[in-house]
């Protein structure tokens, strides 16, 4: 158990203040909506039912969809473009270990297994972090405007108004692209104080810093 927890404490510790926070999220958010409920009259919800509701998945949904458009353009971009006397960048001048042609490995028996397969199963594994993290955030995408859509009309009919938005419909509107748009900015916002602030400052012991005695200009985490 302790050799488990060594070898993967990030993650279990990342997953689990995930499930922590996503669970408070829930909690507060039933209150809230019954809440709301209670003002317009209508019955409320229980703590069960309010997980199947618009108005939970709209709000998960709204942010799983900032995160991975987060990720997946920051895997993206650092493919191709660099800064100078970041940790998280590439050196602009030098070959890196990641750009390194993995068909030179095929015969290597610790190899993945589409790195000995070859041919497109290959191709598609060179990329397929960024994919991941794209099908991720479409899906996400998809789930904002379905779920949004839902929690708009349900909000519409406790105002007297009976018109009913499509998701394709709600995907179009101010309200979804400001709920979008408002997560995107913080984002971008947060990747890009790491990408430049790692230039000048340090955290030792953090493998997303350099060295704390590496000069500023040097790029990359040594």
């Amino acid at each position: 158990m302790r050799r488990l927890l060594r070898e993967n404490g990030l993650s279990i510790v990342l997953v689990s203040a995930f499930l922590l926070f996503w669970g408070g999220q829930s909690w507060v958010g039933h209150h809230e909506y019954n809440a709301d409920q209670r003002e317009h009259g209508q019955p409320q919800a229980t703590y069960s039912a309010y997980l199947r509701t618009a108005h939970f998945w709209e709000a998960t949904a709204e942010n799983w969809e900032s995160e991975f458009i987060q990720i997946f353009s920051y895997v993206f971009l650092t493919c191709f473009l660099f800064q100078k006397g970041s940790a998280e960048s590439k050196k602009p001048d030098e070959p890196e270990p990641v750009d390194r042609d993995p068909r030179a490995s095929r015969d290597k028996r610790n190899a993945p297994w589409p790195v000995r397969r070859g041919g497109w199963v290959l191709k598609l594994y060179e990329y397929s972090l960024s994919l991941a993290f794209l099908v991720i955030f479409l899906i996400s995408f998809a789930l904002h405007a379905v779920a949004g859509s839902a929690e708009y009309n349900q909000e519409q009919a406790a105002h007297g108004d009976l018109g009913v938005l499509s998701p394709l419909q709600y995907a179009g509107s101010s309200r979804f692209w400001l709920e979008s748009l408002q997560n995107w900015q913080s984002e971008f916002l947060a990747i890009a104080a790491i990408v430049v602030l790692s230039i000048y400052l340090r955290q030792r012991g953090s493998p997303e810093s350099k060295p704390v005695d590496s000069p500023h200009e040097e790029t990359g985490n040594g």
